[in-house]
């Protein structure tokens, strides 16, 4: 975009200081970043961001779930000196809503916290950090006082996510149902045990936190010096089972493979990165979990390999509509690669029950 027309929507933002420059910010897959720096020395540099409503069609929920959360983490941080680098904080509009909407596209400010660092290396050591961090994260969410919305619907809803798959299977509109035939029956094998955190909360059993949905080294924001400053990208900050925050970290970082990799051979559950995760996650938020949510964390480390294998493979037998490919077989490989993983996760089972209560 030209640089009066980001300005022009910065105008719009009830910041301080005149704005000197917009320039791009990162390079997010989801939303497009500007940096905003001003003029004074004595005002803060601002985040302008794009929200992308193809993936977040209600910007009235997002928007009203991020300034709940962080007016909630604020108030977790009260009398600390560090406060505003520990927390987001996002501008209101000029019309005193969170966003503002230009030509169709939905505009969103928040202030620079400069001198910061971010990570993206897995090891036992990041993933310890990262458990803790999630884990006080929700901890301090856990008391909220308002009711957040979902901003993806049915996002981590194991039954959901079968239901898709079940369609695809009926339609079979690729034609290509007839190749994958085992993996759909050794799902379904083993549909009603994954299945079980549906019905816990439906049983009354199971509590719905709020969660960050996005669990990974990338979304923690650290000082130079490597000391955590705090949680960011919260477009998924929804209610759910606090297994989507435990069990799709440990989908990308304890596969000692790729996410597609073609040789299943590399693929394997690392228990190195369980249970460093598994320590700074209990350590963060050993004051609220239930004992239903921590004797199932192991399930919650089972689910995620075994909810993208599904969601790979009803997007392959659909002619891969959802999900970009790079080859034909891409999401069938990608669907194998998966399924390995949650075969190797499911042996080590007791091993990580076993661990857990060491921990406990």
């Amino acid at each position: 975009m030209e640089q009066k027309d980001l300005q022009q929507i910065v105008a719009q933002f009830d910041i301080r200081g005149t704005v000197s420059d917009v320039k791009p910010l990162g390079n997010g897959l989801i939303n497009t970043t500007y940096k905003v720096t001003t003029a004074e020395a004595d005002t803060p540099d601002y985040v302008l961001q794009h929200i992308n409503n193809a993936i977040f069609p209600d910007v009235d929920i997002l928007m009203g779930n991020i300034v709940a959360v962080t007016d909630h983490v604020r108030t977790k941080l009260a009398g600390q000196a560090d406060i505003e680098r520990r927390c987001l904080r996002f501008i209101p509009a000029k019309d005193g809503k969170y966003y503002h909407c230009e030509g169709g596209k939905y505009w969103r400010v928040m202030v620079f916290i400069p001198d910061t660092m971010s990570m993206s290396e897995v090891t036992p050591e990041t993933s310890r950090i990262v458990g803790e961090t999630f884990g006080q994260f929700q901890s301090w969410l856990a008391d909220i006082p308002v009711e957040l919305g979902e901003t993806i619907k049915d996002f981590h809803n194991m039954e959901f996510r079968l239901w898709q798959l079940r369609e695809a299977v009926k339609a079979n509109k690729s034609g290509r149902l007839g190749e994958v035939q085992d993996l759909v029956d050794a799902i379904e094998a083993r549909a009603e045990e994954m299945t079980k955190g549906e019905r816990l909360y439906r049983e009354g059993k199971l509590p719905k936190r709020i969660c960050h949905c996005d669990t990974k080294v990338d979304n923690i924001l650290f000082e130079k010096n490597g000391d955590v400053l705090c949680v960011i990208d919260l477009d998924t900050v929804m209610p759910n089972f606090v297994f989507s925050d435990f069990g799709d970290y440990l989908r990308s970082a304890a596969n000692t493979g790729k996410e597609d990799d073609p040789n299943l051979e590399n693929v394997s559950f690392n228990m190195d990165i369980f249970k460093a995760f598994t320590e700074g996650y209990l350590k963060g938020a050993a004051a609220f979990l239930t004992p239903v949510e921590i004797e199932n964390l192991p399930y919650a480390a089972k689910l995620f390999p075994y909810m993208q294998t599904v969601r790979f493979l009803a997007d392959y037998i659909d002619g891969d509509l959802y999900y970009k490919t790079q080859y034909p077989e891409h999401n069938l490989v990608r669907s194998r690669a998966q399924w390995k993983l949650f075969e190797s996760a499911d042996q080590h089972e007791q091993e990580m029950k076993d661990f857990i209560a060491a921990c406990r």
